[in-house]
């Protein structure tokens, strides 16, 4: 069959290459219209409970993470005139368009009792700016009597924040980098007038960040991808036509790339980004097996037609078979029932697959129509440091199995202990280096107000109106002192905080009376609450109770604990507790809030990640069976791919680098890549043992001679090109970097040490029915342009 399609390739070079050039313009006109994402990825599938009841909250209270938090702690600010440049900024602030609200020490409400209207009323504590210090000083000293400011304005430690709410709409738009800009900028600013340092945070900002960085590094490690290839292609081959034909590859598949996000109508993540520069590295190697091989029999005196077409032939099924291995190593991803890795693995997939066609086409057509190589483009056939080094290899083999099969048994022991250190745990900024500024504010936040991150309750009453039956309020003020009690977790606020302001507005602003209303109290606040003005009943009906009055939202925000102490907090402590409370009673509670939903969503990724490890492996193996025909070397090539994986699971336990999404994701992709040497290796194998009379000895010193300079070009180009992502100012993308090329490097070690050994020790000196070759129906010689027709031959005849 392979015969067939190198004919058909070489004999309709042209209209294949038209083919190329029109369906590449075809993608590349799709490619116009990709998006940049600016939601965060969901994780978990709507079925779940905790996300039916995120879900709910959502709809009856709208997006709970749209503040923008900027946080300062500096006496300078009580200044006369740099208060009044922060009143300035407060204001230029609200005028940006999708900003919908700021509240801060210059914006507080003033929330008063009109006991002619008997109703509430709502001014500001500065309606203009303060003329003298002394005014400044009164007003503030107002503003910190009333004890609803107090640790949610105004921390204990003396920090002050200005809390920004955007437009849930601008938030999720390419807008919002605009708007983050513009407010970003202004701020900067007052920094420069005042001398006074603004911390920032709030999910906004964390997003926008993290949107600017993924676009820049998109375009920054692609073009870093390109360049190592082209280095290393050049160093390996020292001429022009394979380093520039193998890059065009390249830059054809980043355009199916981008027009197949397009046509799926799939946006460009924090994971899509990644796969331009990461197909880059991973295509070049299909063309580095043809070209190196395509060399070798032009070197062995082949006509250069021949030689291409021979290429195709000896070439292109193993070439096909590793990257249909790799694509599963995605592919897999789709199990996950995760939208953004299903889309992740099913555009990987598809292009692995496309740069499979595009290389075993394109390559050959090129290099038909280019002169033959002369001395100079052959030389890196005999590179001598090359050749030492596959010579030490083959002693290693030949002399030193023993060793090998030591040193190995070593590194597995000490992996496996390696691994049982290994810890599942994220945090919500995990892709944030340390010392980047955004960390060190969240810190400051942590410290001075517990924390920015949201985190929200839900007591469902039962019925409508609920929260005013007899009782209820009391078990929401028990529930908010439990949550206050906390250190993880800031301040609460209810429709009790509104409550307790409203007794002590009703009191002339005595903070003593800033507690719920007794009974009679009560039907006063109830009474000048009915009587306020419509936008402030709908205010409080929307923030803090839903419309049927049944719902009442409890909200506060916690610190960036991380997985493990998050989950350790709600399941055997908090919900214990609110169990415990509402015990008796027909109140159900809820925990949600979006950084509930992203570390379950963190830890319920891992858990379908193994199993998407389980099914690459399973698959895999199921080809290796396929293309081999033989349980003993299907574990034999599976043995050197998975010590690789160990190792990289126990270099995470000594490194303590935890397992997370970011560092999971690592292990099919990389399996999936590294099987490929075996693939390679055997098939060489394979065809070495009928050449050589079923000598195994020579057979695996043939295979290895004639494959250890591809596994090694190949493995190097791998190694360089996901070490570039360790460069990445995001946690996830370093780990991708430095596991994969760990792991891959490893792998290389292994295929080209520990697997020929494994071969030599349990297939030596078998001169029986070889089962490797059962079932194969062509084998092609090495020194014949010839197909055999072997069928199921029968050795010992």
């Amino acid at each position: 069959m392979w015969k067939k399609i190198a004919e058909f390739i070489l004999g309709n070079r042209i209209p294949i290459l038209v083919c190329i050039a029109i369906s590449t313009i075809f993608m590349g006109y799709h490619a116009r219209d990709v998006k940049w994402s600016y939601q965060y990825i969901r994780i978990i599938p709507d079925d779940d409970p905790d996300m039916i009841n995120f879900n709910r909250f959502q709809e009856l209270f709208g997006e709970d993470a749209s503040s923008f938090v900027l946080g300062l702690k500096d006496e300078k600010l009580f200044e006369l005139d740099n208060f009044k440049k922060f009143m300035e900024l407060g204001d230029e602030i609200k005028e940006l368009e999708g900003i919908t609200s700021v509240l801060s020490l210059a914006d507080a409400p003033n929330l008063t009792a009109n006991r002619h209207s008997q109703k509430f009323e709502v001014k500001q504590f500065f309606n203009t700016p303060p003329s003298t210090q002394a005014e400044l000083d009164s007003i503030l000293g107002a503003v910190e009597n009333l004890k609803v400011y107090k640790d949610r304005l105004i921390s204990k430690g003396g920090a002050t924040a200005m809390v920004i709410k955007m437009d849930p709409e601008v938030l999720n738009s390419k807008d919002r980098t605009a708007v983050m800009k513009k407010l970003e900028a202004r701020a900067v600013q007052f920094e420069k007038e005042s001398g006074i340092h603004l911390y920032y945070a709030g999910m906004p900002y964390v997003r926008s960040i993290m949107a600017d960085k993924v676009k820049k590094e998109t375009m920054i490690f692609l073009g870093i991808s390109i360049a190592v290839v082209a280095i290393v292609l050049f160093l390996f081959f020292r001429s022009f036509s394979p380093v520039f034909y193998p890059l065009l590859v390249i830059g054809v598949v980043i355009v199916w790339i981008m027009g197949t996000l397009s046509l799926l109508n799939y946006q460009i993540t924090i994971l899509t980004g990644l796969l331009p520069p990461v197909l880059v590295v991973i295509g070049i190697p299909n063309c580095i097996y043809l070209l190196n091989k395509y060399h070798q029999e032009f070197a062995n005196g082949t006509p250069k037609k021949d030689a291409l077409a021979f290429i195709i032939k000896k070439i292109g099924v193993v070439t096909l078979i590793t990257n249909t291995t790799t694509a599963i190593g995605f592919m897999v991803l789709i199990s996950t029932g995760i939208t953004a890795m299903q889309e992740f693995g099913i555009v990987a997939g598809i292009n692995i697959f496309v740069t499979f066609f595009i290389s075993i086409t394109f390559i050959p057509i090129v290099f038909s129509y280019l002169p033959a190589p002369d001395v100079r483009h052959l030389k890196h056939l005999d590179f001598k440091p090359t050749n030492w080094l596959i010579h030490q290899l083959e002693m290693l083999v030949l002399h030193h199995r023993t060793m090998v099969y030591i040193f190995t048994s070593v590194m597995v022991a000490l992996s496996i202990y390696g691994s049982y250190k290994v810890t599942a745990n994220s945090f919500m900024v995990d892709d944030l280096p340390e010392d980047y500024h955004v960390k060190q504010d969240l810190r400051f936040f942590e410290e001075e107000f517990s924390g920015v991150m949201p985190f929200e309750l839900i007591i469902d009453t039962g019925r409508k109106k609920g929260y005013l039956k007899k009782g209820t309020l009391a078990k929401v003020e028990e529930i908010e002192n439990f949550i206050s009690s906390l250190d993880e977790v800031s301040q609460p606020i209810s429709i009790n905080t509104f409550l307790k302001a409203g007794n002590q507005a009703f009191h002339a602003s005595d903070s003593n009376y800033f507690k719920l209303p007794s009974r009679s109290e009560m039907s006063y606040i109830m009474k000048y609450l009915r009587n306020s003005s419509d936008e402030a009943s709908s205010s409080l009906s929307e923030s803090m109770i839903d419309s049927t009055g049944r719902y009442i939202r409890v909200s506060s925000s916690m610190a960036d604990i991380g997985s493990v102490k998050m989950d350790y907090l709600v399941d055997s402590v908090i919900r214990p507790q609110l169990a415990k409370i509402v015990e008796g009673s027909k109140l159900e509670t809820m925990v949600t809030g979006s950084t509930l939903i992203f570390i379950k969503g963190n830890d319920f990724l891992i858990k379908n990640l193994k199993q998407s490890m389980l099914i690459a492996f399973v698959l895999i193996a199921i080809i290796m069976g396929t293309l081999f025909g033989n349980l003993r070397i299907i574990i034999i090539s599976l043995i050197p791919n998975i010590i690789p994986l160990l190792f990289t699971l126990g270099l995470m336990g000594f490194l303590g680098i935890p397992l997370k999404p970011s560092t999971a994701i690592v292990f099919s992709i990389a399996f999936g890549i590294s099987v490929d040497d075996s693939i390679h290796f055997l098939a060489k194998y394979r065809q070495e043992i009928v050449l050589h009379n079923y000598n195994m000895k020579k057979a695996v010193i043939m295979a290895l001679r004639e494959t250890g300079s591809s596994m090694l070009y190949t493995s190097i180009v791998l190694f360089f090109g996901f070490a570039i992502f360790m460069g990445s100012t995001f946690g996830a993308t370093q780990a991708l970097g430095l596991l994969t090329s760990v792991t891959l490097i490893v792998a290389m070690t292994t295929n080209l040490t520990l697997l020929p050994c494994l071969l030599y020790t349990f297939d030596a000196n078998k001169k029986s029915m070889h089962p490797i070759i059962d079932g194969m129906d062509t084998f092609y010689f090495e020194d014949e342009d010839e197909e055999i027709d072997l069928g199921r031959i029968d050795v010992n005849k």
